[in-house]
């Protein structure tokens, strides 16, 4: 069994938003209907989404490498360093994408972690409009340096993992 620490995501949240091209417009029409209650936590988001949001809402958004260039793993890892909260990534599951291993690796990185997600307007109106999202939350995460070291130890001693 393994060990688990308390996280806790802060009151005010840092949301990364992420859309594919063929769902760029559903993206910006959330943000516009979203504004208000957006404008409360700080935003993040890919390339060019992250431009149209910050440009057709005067909201402050900071922007990564486009997904393809980078941008869903820069996401990733920032989700593992803690500084991304939440994730609002309108994906489109009837385009191929050619950067969909990265696109996987973000999605399964916020359930390690256990950060909300959102992939449909649907979803992220149930997260947005959530007593949670405007309050603190803490929930139990595994502890990954734990068991990275049970596994070492047991490996050092010539145990079978």
């Amino acid at each position: 069994m393994y060990q688990t620490v308390e996280l806790t995501l802060p009151a005010q949240k840092t949301i990364a938003l992420i859309a594919h091209d063929n769902k760029k417009s559903a993206m910006l029409a959330w943000v516009k209907a979203n504004r208000d209650r957006l404008a409360h936590h700080r935003l993040c988001g890919t390339g060019t989404t992250a431009r149209i949001i910050a440009d057709e809402t005067g909201l402050p958004v900071r922007a990564y490498n486009s997904g393809p260039l980078g941008g869903d793993q820069q996401i990733g890892s920032r989700i593992a360093e803690g500084q991304i909260d939440c994730v609002i990534f309108f994906w489109d599951p009837l385009t191929a994408q050619p950067h969909d291993p990265d696109v996987k690796a973000l999605l399964r990185i916020a359930l390690v972690y256990d950060i909300p997600i959102a992939n449909n307007p649907a979803t992220a109106d149930f997260m947005i409009r959530s007593p949670l999202m405007d309050s603190e939350y803490t929930r139990p995460i595994t502890n990954f340096k734990a068991a990275a070291d049970s596994r070492a130890a047991a490996f050092a001693a010539g145990e079978q993992l």
